[in-house]
Protein backbone atom coordinates (compact mmCIF):
# COMPACT_ATOMS: atom_id res chain seq x y z
CA UNK A 1 0.00 0.00 0.00
CA UNK A 2 2.95 2.34 0.72
CA UNK A 3 3.39 4.03 -2.67
CA UNK A 4 0.11 2.85 -4.18
CA UNK A 5 -1.86 4.69 -1.52
CA UNK A 6 -0.17 7.96 -2.44
CA UNK A 7 -1.16 7.65 -6.09
CA UNK A 8 -4.65 6.52 -5.14
CA UNK A 9 -5.12 9.46 -2.80
CA UNK A 10 -3.89 11.90 -5.42
CA UNK A 11 -6.28 10.52 -8.03
CA UNK A 12 -9.24 10.39 -5.67
CA UNK A 13 -8.56 13.90 -4.39
CA UNK A 14 -9.02 15.16 -7.94
CA UNK A 15 -12.17 13.11 -8.22
CA UNK A 16 -13.68 14.75 -5.14
CA UNK A 17 -12.14 18.24 -5.29
CA UNK A 18 -14.52 21.09 -4.62
CA UNK A 19 -17.31 18.90 -3.31
CA UNK A 20 -18.99 19.93 -0.06
CA UNK A 21 -21.49 17.16 -0.50
CA UNK A 22 -20.67 14.23 -2.72
CA UNK A 23 -24.14 14.28 -4.27
CA UNK A 24 -24.45 17.99 -4.99
CA UNK A 25 -22.65 17.91 -8.34
CA UNK A 26 -23.06 15.98 -11.52
CA UNK A 27 -21.15 12.77 -12.23
CA UNK A 28 -18.67 14.80 -14.29
CA UNK A 29 -17.31 16.25 -11.06
CA UNK A 30 -17.56 13.25 -8.76
CA UNK A 31 -18.36 9.57 -8.64
CA UNK A 32 -21.82 8.15 -9.27
CA UNK A 33 -23.24 7.00 -5.95
CA UNK A 34 -24.86 3.74 -7.03
CA UNK A 35 -24.56 0.00 -6.68
CA UNK A 36 -22.12 -0.20 -9.57
CA UNK A 37 -19.63 2.05 -7.82
CA UNK A 38 -19.89 0.28 -4.47
CA UNK A 39 -19.56 -3.11 -6.19
CA UNK A 40 -16.21 -2.16 -7.76
CA UNK A 41 -13.48 -3.28 -5.34
CA UNK A 42 -10.85 -0.97 -6.84
CA UNK A 43 -13.16 2.04 -6.60
CA UNK A 44 -14.06 1.30 -2.99
CA UNK A 45 -10.40 0.73 -2.15
CA UNK A 46 -9.49 4.14 -3.56
CA UNK A 47 -12.38 5.72 -1.69
CA UNK A 48 -11.31 4.20 1.63
CA UNK A 49 -7.65 5.08 1.07
CA UNK A 50 -8.63 8.75 1.05
CA UNK A 51 -9.34 8.48 4.80
CA UNK A 52 -5.57 8.19 5.24
CA UNK A 53 -5.42 11.98 4.83
CA UNK A 54 -7.15 12.41 8.18
CA UNK A 55 -4.12 11.06 10.06
CA UNK A 56 -2.16 14.28 9.95
CA UNK A 57 1.32 13.14 10.94
CA UNK A 58 3.91 15.71 9.90
CA UNK A 59 1.58 17.36 7.39
CA UNK A 60 -1.69 16.69 5.57
CA UNK A 61 -4.41 18.74 3.89
CA UNK A 62 -2.54 21.99 4.51
CA UNK A 63 -2.19 21.31 8.24
CA UNK A 64 1.40 21.80 9.42
CA UNK A 65 1.10 18.64 11.45
CA UNK A 66 0.53 17.19 14.90
CA UNK A 67 4.23 16.93 15.79
CA UNK A 68 6.05 20.03 17.07
CA UNK A 69 3.48 22.44 15.56
CA UNK A 70 0.80 21.61 18.16
CA UNK A 71 2.72 23.75 20.63
CA UNK A 72 -0.15 24.77 22.91
CA UNK A 73 0.95 22.96 26.07
CA UNK A 74 3.33 23.35 28.97
CA UNK A 75 6.12 21.80 26.88
CA UNK A 76 6.71 24.55 24.32
CA UNK A 77 6.67 28.34 24.06
CA UNK A 78 5.39 29.78 20.81
CA UNK A 79 7.20 33.10 20.16
CA UNK A 80 3.95 34.54 18.75
CA UNK A 81 2.06 33.04 21.73
CA UNK A 82 -0.38 30.16 22.00
CA UNK A 83 -3.73 31.00 23.52
CA UNK A 84 -6.91 28.98 23.95
CA UNK A 85 -8.18 27.68 20.63
CA UNK A 86 -11.35 29.75 21.03
CA UNK A 87 -11.76 32.67 23.40
CA UNK A 88 -14.98 33.85 21.77
CA UNK A 89 -17.71 31.94 19.98
CA UNK A 90 -17.03 31.77 16.23
CA UNK A 91 -19.73 31.96 13.58
CA UNK A 92 -18.16 29.03 11.75
CA UNK A 93 -15.45 26.55 12.64
CA UNK A 94 -13.44 24.14 10.50
CA UNK A 95 -13.14 21.94 13.60
CA UNK A 96 -16.89 21.43 13.37
CA UNK A 97 -17.45 21.37 9.61
CA UNK A 98 -14.43 19.30 8.58
CA UNK A 99 -15.17 16.56 11.07
CA UNK A 100 -18.85 16.52 10.12
CA UNK A 101 -17.99 16.20 6.44
CA UNK A 102 -15.66 13.30 7.10
CA UNK A 103 -18.30 11.47 9.14
CA UNK A 104 -20.71 11.96 6.24
CA UNK A 105 -18.11 10.59 3.80
CA UNK A 106 -17.64 7.51 5.98
CA UNK A 107 -21.38 6.98 6.14
CA UNK A 108 -21.61 7.07 2.34
CA UNK A 109 -19.25 4.09 2.34
CA UNK A 110 -21.15 2.22 5.03
CA UNK A 111 -24.50 2.89 3.39
CA UNK A 112 -23.21 2.06 -0.09
CA UNK A 113 -21.95 -1.34 1.02
CA UNK A 114 -25.49 -2.38 1.92
CA UNK A 115 -26.35 -2.64 -1.79
CA UNK A 116 -22.93 -3.81 -2.96
CA UNK A 117 -22.43 -7.11 -4.76
CA UNK A 118 -18.90 -7.55 -3.43
CA UNK A 119 -18.23 -10.78 -1.58
CA UNK A 120 -19.17 -10.92 2.08
CA UNK A 121 -15.49 -10.94 3.03
CA UNK A 122 -14.76 -7.83 0.95
CA UNK A 123 -17.78 -6.02 2.33
CA UNK A 124 -16.82 -6.89 5.92
CA UNK A 125 -13.30 -5.51 5.37
CA UNK A 126 -14.50 -2.27 3.80
CA UNK A 127 -17.18 -1.93 6.47
CA UNK A 128 -14.44 -2.32 9.09
CA UNK A 129 -12.39 0.42 7.42
CA UNK A 130 -15.43 2.67 7.39
CA UNK A 131 -16.33 2.05 11.00
CA UNK A 132 -12.70 2.45 12.10
CA UNK A 133 -12.59 5.88 10.48
CA UNK A 134 -16.01 6.87 11.77
CA UNK A 135 -14.72 6.02 15.26
CA UNK A 136 -11.65 8.20 14.65
CA UNK A 137 -13.71 11.19 13.51
CA UNK A 138 -16.25 10.99 16.32
CA UNK A 139 -13.46 10.60 18.88
CA UNK A 140 -11.90 13.85 17.64
CA UNK A 141 -15.25 15.65 17.64
CA UNK A 142 -16.20 14.49 21.15
CA UNK A 143 -12.82 15.54 22.55
CA UNK A 144 -13.40 19.03 21.17
CA UNK A 145 -17.16 19.58 21.45
CA UNK A 146 -18.51 17.02 23.94
CA UNK A 147 -22.02 16.00 22.95
CA UNK A 148 -22.33 15.26 19.21
CA UNK A 149 -25.25 14.13 17.12
CA UNK A 150 -24.60 10.48 16.28
CA UNK A 151 -25.25 9.77 12.61
CA UNK A 152 -24.88 6.28 11.19
CA UNK A 153 -26.33 6.89 7.74
CA UNK A 154 -26.45 9.68 5.16
CA UNK A 155 -29.34 12.13 5.26
CA UNK A 156 -30.19 13.42 1.79
CA UNK A 157 -33.66 14.83 2.51
CA UNK A 158 -33.37 18.46 3.73
CA UNK A 159 -36.69 18.05 5.53
CA UNK A 160 -35.51 15.08 7.59
CA UNK A 161 -36.10 15.98 11.24
CA UNK A 162 -32.80 14.40 12.27
CA UNK A 163 -30.94 17.29 10.66
CA UNK A 164 -32.32 19.59 13.32
CA UNK A 165 -32.12 17.22 16.26
CA UNK A 166 -30.33 17.78 19.53
CA UNK A 167 -26.84 16.46 20.15
CA UNK A 168 -26.32 12.95 21.51
CA UNK A 169 -24.83 12.58 24.99
CA UNK A 170 -21.05 12.29 24.59
CA UNK A 171 -20.95 9.07 26.64
CA UNK A 172 -23.43 7.43 24.27
CA UNK A 173 -21.39 8.58 21.29
CA UNK A 174 -18.18 7.10 22.70
CA UNK A 175 -20.02 3.82 23.39
CA UNK A 176 -20.82 3.77 19.66
CA UNK A 177 -17.20 4.59 18.89
CA UNK A 178 -16.14 1.56 20.94
CA UNK A 179 -18.62 -0.61 19.04
CA UNK A 180 -17.15 0.60 15.75
CA UNK A 181 -13.61 -0.10 16.98
CA UNK A 182 -14.53 -3.60 18.13
CA UNK A 183 -16.03 -4.32 14.72
CA UNK A 184 -12.85 -3.07 13.04
CA UNK A 185 -10.64 -5.22 15.27
CA UNK A 186 -12.75 -8.29 14.48
CA UNK A 187 -12.87 -7.76 10.71
CA UNK A 188 -9.51 -6.31 9.73
CA UNK A 189 -6.58 -8.61 8.98
CA UNK A 190 -3.01 -8.76 10.20
CA UNK A 191 -0.98 -7.13 7.43
CA UNK A 192 2.72 -6.50 6.91
CA UNK A 193 2.19 -3.08 5.28
CA UNK A 194 2.24 -0.55 8.10
CA UNK A 195 0.52 2.12 6.02
CA UNK A 196 -2.50 -0.16 5.55
CA UNK A 197 -5.63 -0.48 7.67
CA UNK A 198 -5.01 -3.45 9.95
CA UNK A 199 -6.15 -5.24 13.08
CA UNK A 200 -3.09 -3.91 14.93
CA UNK A 201 -3.81 -0.33 13.90
CA UNK A 202 -7.42 -0.72 15.11
CA UNK A 203 -6.19 -2.16 18.41
CA UNK A 204 -3.76 0.74 18.85
CA UNK A 205 -6.54 3.24 18.22
CA UNK A 206 -8.74 1.38 20.71
CA UNK A 207 -5.94 1.47 23.29
CA UNK A 208 -5.68 5.26 22.92
CA UNK A 209 -9.41 6.02 22.78
CA UNK A 210 -10.27 3.84 25.77
CA UNK A 211 -7.46 5.24 27.90
CA UNK A 212 -8.70 8.73 27.11
CA UNK A 213 -12.30 7.86 27.94
CA UNK A 214 -11.47 5.94 31.10
CA UNK A 215 -9.37 8.71 32.60
CA UNK A 216 -11.60 11.52 31.38
CA UNK A 217 -14.64 9.91 33.03
CA UNK A 218 -12.68 9.34 36.24
CA UNK A 219 -11.49 12.92 36.65
CA UNK A 220 -14.21 15.04 35.06
CA UNK A 221 -16.48 17.25 37.16
CA UNK A 222 -20.03 18.41 36.61
CA UNK A 223 -19.07 22.06 37.17
CA UNK A 224 -16.22 22.08 34.68
CA UNK A 225 -17.01 19.27 32.24
CA UNK A 226 -20.79 19.12 32.40
CA UNK A 227 -20.88 15.57 33.78
CA UNK A 228 -19.89 14.10 37.15
CA UNK A 229 -17.23 11.40 37.47
CA UNK A 230 -18.41 7.90 36.56
CA UNK A 231 -16.05 5.40 38.16
CA UNK A 232 -17.87 2.35 36.80
CA UNK A 233 -17.62 3.70 33.26
CA UNK A 234 -13.99 4.65 33.85
CA UNK A 235 -13.19 1.11 34.95
CA UNK A 236 -14.90 -0.36 31.88
CA UNK A 237 -12.91 1.76 29.46
CA UNK A 238 -9.61 1.34 31.27
CA UNK A 239 -10.09 -2.42 31.08
CA UNK A 240 -10.87 -2.11 27.37
CA UNK A 241 -7.64 -0.15 26.92
CA UNK A 242 -5.68 -2.87 28.72
CA UNK A 243 -7.29 -5.56 26.55
CA UNK A 244 -6.28 -3.74 23.37
CA UNK A 245 -2.76 -2.94 24.57
CA UNK A 246 -2.12 -6.51 25.67
CA UNK A 247 -3.36 -7.90 22.36
CA UNK A 248 -0.60 -5.87 20.69
CA UNK A 249 2.01 -6.69 23.33
CA UNK A 250 1.25 -10.42 23.20
CA UNK A 251 1.27 -10.59 19.40
CA UNK A 252 5.06 -10.68 19.28
CA UNK A 253 5.01 -8.41 16.23
CA UNK A 254 6.40 -5.26 17.86
CA UNK A 255 9.39 -4.14 19.91
CA UNK A 256 11.08 -0.90 20.85
CA UNK A 257 13.74 0.48 18.53
CA UNK A 258 17.22 0.21 20.10
CA UNK A 259 17.60 3.98 20.29
CA UNK A 260 15.05 6.57 21.35
CA UNK A 261 14.44 8.97 18.48
CA UNK A 262 14.96 6.51 15.60
CA UNK A 263 11.31 6.66 14.57
CA UNK A 264 11.12 10.46 14.21
CA UNK A 265 13.60 11.17 11.42
CA UNK A 266 13.59 8.01 9.32
CA UNK A 267 13.31 7.97 5.54
CA UNK A 268 11.49 4.66 5.80
CA UNK A 269 9.54 3.31 8.76
CA UNK A 270 8.14 0.26 6.98
CA UNK A 271 10.51 -2.23 8.61
CA UNK A 272 10.81 -0.61 12.03
CA UNK A 273 9.45 -3.00 14.67
CA UNK A 274 8.33 -0.15 16.91
CA UNK A 275 5.90 1.12 14.27
CA UNK A 276 2.29 -0.04 14.13
CA UNK A 277 0.96 2.51 11.62
CA UNK A 278 2.71 5.42 9.94
CA UNK A 279 2.27 8.15 7.36
CA UNK A 280 4.48 7.74 4.33
CA UNK A 281 6.11 10.68 2.55
CA UNK A 282 7.95 10.43 -0.76
CA UNK A 283 10.72 12.62 -2.15
CA UNK A 284 9.43 15.17 -4.68
CA UNK A 285 5.89 13.75 -4.41
CA UNK A 286 4.30 14.02 -0.98
CA UNK A 287 6.38 16.04 1.46
CA UNK A 288 6.15 18.08 4.67
CA UNK A 289 7.69 21.06 6.47
CA UNK A 290 8.61 19.64 9.87
CA UNK A 291 12.33 19.31 9.22
CA UNK A 292 12.82 22.83 7.84
CA UNK A 293 10.93 24.48 10.71
CA UNK A 294 13.27 22.81 13.21
CA UNK A 295 16.56 23.63 11.47
CA UNK A 296 15.94 26.93 9.71
CA UNK A 297 16.17 30.61 10.58
CA UNK A 298 12.50 30.85 11.61
CA UNK A 299 12.39 31.25 15.40
CA UNK A 300 11.50 27.90 16.89
CA UNK A 301 8.75 26.99 19.36
CA UNK A 302 11.31 26.37 22.11
CA UNK A 303 11.08 23.78 24.86
CA UNK A 304 10.02 25.29 28.20
CA UNK A 305 11.90 25.26 31.49
CA UNK A 306 8.96 23.36 32.97
CA UNK A 307 9.45 20.63 30.36
CA UNK A 308 13.23 20.50 30.80
CA UNK A 309 12.80 20.14 34.57
CA UNK A 310 10.48 17.17 34.03
CA UNK A 311 13.36 14.94 32.83
CA UNK A 312 14.87 12.75 35.53
CA UNK A 313 18.54 12.64 36.37
CA UNK A 314 20.51 9.49 35.62
CA UNK A 315 20.22 8.38 39.24
CA UNK A 316 16.50 8.05 38.58
CA UNK A 317 15.57 11.02 40.74
CA UNK A 318 13.92 14.35 39.94
CA UNK A 319 15.64 17.70 40.25
CA UNK A 320 14.50 18.25 43.84
CA UNK A 321 15.89 14.92 45.09
CA UNK A 322 18.92 14.09 42.98
CA UNK A 323 22.48 13.99 44.29
CA UNK A 324 23.83 14.78 40.82
CA UNK A 325 24.80 18.23 39.58
CA UNK A 326 21.65 20.27 38.91
CA UNK A 327 23.42 23.31 37.45
CA UNK A 328 21.57 24.21 34.24
CA UNK A 329 23.51 27.36 33.29
CA UNK A 330 24.63 27.59 29.68
CA UNK A 331 28.44 27.79 29.50
CA UNK A 332 30.43 29.32 26.66
CA UNK A 333 32.46 26.76 24.73
CA UNK A 334 35.57 26.92 22.56
CA UNK A 335 33.48 27.86 19.54
CA UNK A 336 32.01 30.88 21.27
CA UNK A 337 28.57 29.30 21.65
CA UNK A 338 26.66 28.70 24.88
CA UNK A 339 26.40 25.01 25.69
CA UNK A 340 24.30 22.91 28.06
CA UNK A 341 26.22 19.69 27.36
CA UNK A 342 27.05 19.28 31.03
CA UNK A 343 23.40 19.54 32.00
CA UNK A 344 22.34 17.07 29.30
CA UNK A 345 25.00 14.56 30.39
CA UNK A 346 23.28 14.27 33.79
CA UNK A 347 19.79 13.64 32.46
CA UNK A 348 17.47 11.10 30.87
CA UNK A 349 18.92 10.52 27.37
CA UNK A 350 15.64 11.48 25.74
CA UNK A 351 16.43 15.10 26.55
CA UNK A 352 19.64 15.16 24.50
CA UNK A 353 17.72 13.62 21.58
CA UNK A 354 14.97 16.22 21.90
CA UNK A 355 17.08 19.38 22.12
CA UNK A 356 20.44 20.62 20.88
CA UNK A 357 23.36 21.04 23.25
CA UNK A 358 23.84 24.66 22.11
CA UNK A 359 21.53 27.39 23.35
CA UNK A 360 20.50 29.73 20.52
CA UNK A 361 18.30 32.79 20.79
CA UNK A 362 17.97 36.29 19.33
CA UNK A 363 21.45 37.73 18.91
CA UNK A 364 23.05 34.33 19.55
CA UNK A 365 22.13 32.22 16.53
CA UNK A 366 23.75 28.84 15.90
CA UNK A 367 23.83 26.50 12.90
CA UNK A 368 23.28 22.84 13.67
CA UNK A 369 26.28 20.72 12.76
CA UNK A 370 26.42 17.18 11.42
CA UNK A 371 28.39 14.26 12.83
CA UNK A 372 31.51 15.57 11.12
CA UNK A 373 31.19 18.90 12.90
CA UNK A 374 30.21 20.78 9.73
CA UNK A 375 27.43 23.39 9.80
CA UNK A 376 24.60 22.05 7.68
CA UNK A 377 21.75 24.49 8.32
CA UNK A 378 21.07 28.22 8.64
CA UNK A 379 21.55 29.84 12.01
CA UNK A 380 18.71 28.92 14.34
CA UNK A 381 17.08 30.70 17.25
CA UNK A 382 14.43 29.58 19.71
CA UNK A 383 11.90 31.36 21.89
CA UNK A 384 13.45 29.67 24.95
CA UNK A 385 17.00 29.02 23.74
CA UNK A 386 16.28 25.27 23.53
CA UNK A 387 15.99 24.15 19.88
CA UNK A 388 14.20 20.94 18.88
CA UNK A 389 16.43 18.49 17.00
CA UNK A 390 14.80 15.06 17.14
CA UNK A 391 12.94 15.40 13.82
CA UNK A 392 15.97 16.53 11.81
CA UNK A 393 17.71 14.10 9.47
CA UNK A 394 21.24 15.20 8.70
CA UNK A 395 21.53 12.77 5.79
CA UNK A 396 19.07 14.76 3.68
CA UNK A 397 20.50 17.04 1.03
CA UNK A 398 20.48 20.62 2.29
CA UNK A 399 17.68 21.60 -0.09
CA UNK A 400 15.32 19.03 1.43
CA UNK A 401 16.15 20.05 4.99
CA UNK A 402 15.84 23.81 4.90
CA UNK A 403 13.11 24.60 2.36
CA UNK A 404 9.41 24.72 3.16
CA UNK A 405 7.50 21.60 2.18
CA UNK A 406 10.49 19.53 1.07
CA UNK A 407 10.91 17.05 3.92
CA UNK A 408 10.17 13.41 3.24
CA UNK A 409 10.91 11.62 6.50
CA UNK A 410 8.09 9.29 7.54
CA UNK A 411 5.78 10.12 10.45
CA UNK A 412 4.83 7.62 13.17
CA UNK A 413 1.10 7.59 13.91
CA UNK A 414 0.75 4.61 16.25
CA UNK A 415 3.83 3.04 17.76
CA UNK A 416 4.79 0.53 20.43
CA UNK A 417 6.13 2.95 23.04
CA UNK A 418 2.67 4.55 23.27
CA UNK A 419 1.06 1.16 23.82
CA UNK A 420 3.45 0.43 26.71
CA UNK A 421 2.66 3.81 28.25
CA UNK A 422 -1.08 3.23 27.84
CA UNK A 423 -0.85 -0.20 29.48
CA UNK A 424 1.05 1.07 32.51
CA UNK A 425 -1.19 4.06 33.06
CA UNK A 426 -4.45 2.13 32.64
CA UNK A 427 -3.35 -0.59 35.07
CA UNK A 428 -2.26 1.95 37.65
CA UNK A 429 -5.59 3.79 37.33
CA UNK A 430 -7.36 0.44 37.82
CA UNK A 431 -5.26 -0.28 40.90
CA UNK A 432 -4.01 -3.59 39.48
CA UNK A 433 -0.46 -2.70 38.45
CA UNK A 434 2.36 -4.98 39.58
CA UNK A 435 6.14 -4.76 39.39
CA UNK A 436 5.96 -7.24 36.53
CA UNK A 437 3.68 -4.82 34.67
CA UNK A 438 6.17 -2.01 35.17
CA UNK A 439 9.01 -4.22 33.97
CA UNK A 440 7.10 -5.07 30.77
CA UNK A 441 6.18 -1.46 30.04
CA UNK A 442 7.73 1.62 31.66
CA UNK A 443 11.00 -0.06 32.53
CA UNK A 444 11.63 -1.03 28.90
CA UNK A 445 11.44 2.68 28.12
CA UNK A 446 13.56 3.59 31.15
CA UNK A 447 16.27 1.11 30.19
CA UNK A 448 16.45 2.46 26.64
CA UNK A 449 17.34 5.94 27.90
CA UNK A 450 19.75 5.05 30.68
CA UNK A 451 17.41 5.32 33.66
CA UNK A 452 17.05 2.97 36.60
CA UNK A 453 13.95 0.76 36.72
CA UNK A 454 10.81 2.27 38.24
CA UNK A 455 9.41 0.57 41.33
CA UNK A 456 5.89 0.50 42.71
CA UNK A 457 6.92 2.93 45.45
CA UNK A 458 9.00 5.72 43.92
CA UNK A 459 10.16 8.60 46.08
CA UNK A 460 7.87 11.60 46.35
CA UNK A 461 8.64 14.50 44.04
CA UNK A 462 7.86 17.95 45.49
CA UNK A 463 6.97 19.03 41.94
CA UNK A 464 3.92 16.74 41.94
CA UNK A 465 1.13 19.28 41.53
CA UNK A 466 -1.57 16.99 40.14
CA UNK A 467 -2.85 15.46 43.36
CA UNK A 468 -2.00 11.89 42.29
CA UNK A 469 0.09 9.11 43.82
CA UNK A 470 3.87 9.08 43.51
CA UNK A 471 3.66 6.16 41.10
CA UNK A 472 1.06 7.71 38.82
CA UNK A 473 3.04 10.95 38.80
CA UNK A 474 6.12 9.06 37.61
CA UNK A 475 4.14 7.17 34.95
CA UNK A 476 2.76 10.47 33.69
CA UNK A 477 6.27 11.94 33.76
CA UNK A 478 7.56 9.08 31.63
CA UNK A 479 4.74 9.63 29.17
CA UNK A 480 5.48 13.35 28.97
CA UNK A 481 9.19 12.87 28.35
CA UNK A 482 8.73 10.00 25.91
CA UNK A 483 6.12 11.82 23.79
CA UNK A 484 7.25 15.43 24.12
CA UNK A 485 6.11 17.48 21.08
CA UNK A 486 4.55 14.34 19.56
CA UNK A 487 1.18 13.87 17.90
CA UNK A 488 -0.76 16.45 19.98
CA UNK A 489 -0.59 14.12 22.99
CA UNK A 490 0.31 16.54 25.79
CA UNK A 491 -2.63 18.92 25.42
CA UNK A 492 -5.19 16.10 25.37
CA UNK A 493 -3.44 14.34 28.25
CA UNK A 494 -3.97 17.48 30.35
CA UNK A 495 -7.63 17.53 29.31
CA UNK A 496 -8.32 13.90 30.21
CA UNK A 497 -6.44 14.21 33.51
CA UNK A 498 -8.50 17.31 34.34
CA UNK A 499 -5.32 19.37 34.55
CA UNK A 500 -5.97 22.06 31.95
CA UNK A 501 -5.34 24.74 34.56
CA UNK A 502 -1.63 23.88 34.25
CA UNK A 503 -1.66 26.06 31.12
CA UNK A 504 -2.41 29.18 33.17
CA UNK A 505 0.79 31.22 32.86
CA UNK A 506 0.24 33.21 36.05
CA UNK A 507 -0.06 30.10 38.19
CA UNK A 508 2.66 28.20 36.31
CA UNK A 509 5.23 30.75 35.13
CA UNK A 510 7.88 28.13 34.26
CA UNK A 511 5.86 27.12 31.21
CA UNK A 512 6.84 30.47 29.64
CA UNK A 513 10.52 30.33 30.63
CA UNK A 514 13.55 28.85 28.94
CA UNK A 515 17.29 28.44 29.36
CA UNK A 516 19.42 29.75 32.22
CA UNK A 517 21.42 32.65 30.73
CA UNK A 518 23.32 33.60 33.89
CA UNK A 519 26.67 33.30 32.12
CA UNK A 520 25.67 35.27 29.03
CA UNK A 521 27.22 38.73 29.13
CA UNK A 522 25.18 40.40 26.36
CA UNK A 523 21.82 38.73 26.80
CA UNK A 524 19.64 40.97 24.63
CA UNK A 525 16.38 39.17 25.56
CA UNK A 526 13.99 39.31 28.51
CA UNK A 527 15.09 37.30 31.54
CA UNK A 528 13.79 36.73 35.05
CA UNK A 529 15.69 38.02 38.12
CA UNK A 530 17.46 34.64 38.31
CA UNK A 531 18.37 34.91 34.58
CA UNK A 532 16.00 32.41 33.00
CA UNK A 533 14.98 33.44 29.50
CA UNK A 534 11.38 34.63 29.16
CA UNK A 535 10.01 32.98 26.03
CA UNK A 536 6.92 35.17 25.84
CA UNK A 537 5.68 38.00 28.05
CA UNK A 538 1.98 37.51 27.27
CA UNK A 539 -0.30 35.87 29.81
CA UNK A 540 -2.88 33.12 29.48
CA UNK A 541 -5.64 32.68 32.06
CA UNK A 542 -7.46 29.41 32.60
CA UNK A 543 -11.26 29.23 32.53
CA UNK A 544 -13.11 25.93 32.96
CA UNK A 545 -15.13 26.56 29.79
CA UNK A 546 -11.99 25.85 27.77
CA UNK A 547 -12.39 22.13 28.37
CA UNK A 548 -14.80 22.24 25.42
CA UNK A 549 -14.76 24.22 22.20
CA UNK A 550 -17.81 26.44 21.67
CA UNK A 551 -20.49 25.44 19.15
CA UNK A 552 -20.37 27.88 16.20
CA UNK A 553 -23.24 30.36 16.18
CA UNK A 554 -23.98 29.52 12.56
CA UNK A 555 -24.67 25.92 13.52
CA UNK A 556 -27.01 26.99 16.33
CA UNK A 557 -28.83 29.34 13.95
CA UNK A 558 -29.39 26.43 11.56
CA UNK A 559 -30.43 24.09 14.36
CA UNK A 560 -31.26 25.75 17.71
CA UNK A 561 -31.64 22.35 19.37
CA UNK A 562 -27.88 21.87 19.01
CA UNK A 563 -27.43 24.09 22.06
CA UNK A 564 -24.24 25.69 23.38
CA UNK A 565 -21.52 24.18 25.55
CA UNK A 566 -21.07 24.87 29.25
CA UNK A 567 -19.78 28.35 30.05
CA UNK A 568 -19.95 29.76 26.52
Amino acid sequence: MKKNIIYAIAAFTLMLSGCNDMLDKSPRDTFTNNTTFWSNANAVESYSNKFYDNYIGYNSKGDLGWFYFKSFSDDQVNPTFDDWTYKTIPSTSSDWTDGSKEIRRVNYLIQGLSSSTLTNGEKARFMAIGRLNRAWEYYQMVRKFGNMQWMQDVITDPDDNRIYGSRTDRDVVIDSVLSDLNYAVANLDDVSDKTAWSKQMALAMKSDVCLYEGTFCKYRTANENGKAPDLSRAQKYLNESVTASEAIMNSGKFALSPNYGDIYNSLSLGNNKEIIFYRNYEKDMVMHSLVDYTCNSTEQFGISKDAIDAFLFLDGKPKANTSLNTDDKAVINSGGNYSVSRMLSQRDKRLSVLVDSIISFAGHGWARVNNMGVSASPQMTSSTGYTVRKYDNMSLDSYYRINIGTGYTDAPLYWYAVILLNEAEAKDELGTITQSDLDKTINLLQSRVGLKPMTLQPDADPANNMGVSNLLWEIRRCRRCELMTDNWYRYWDLVRWHQLDKLDTSKNPDIMLGANLSNVSNVGVNVTPDKYMIGNTKTRTYDSKYYLYPIPTGQISLSPETGQNLGW
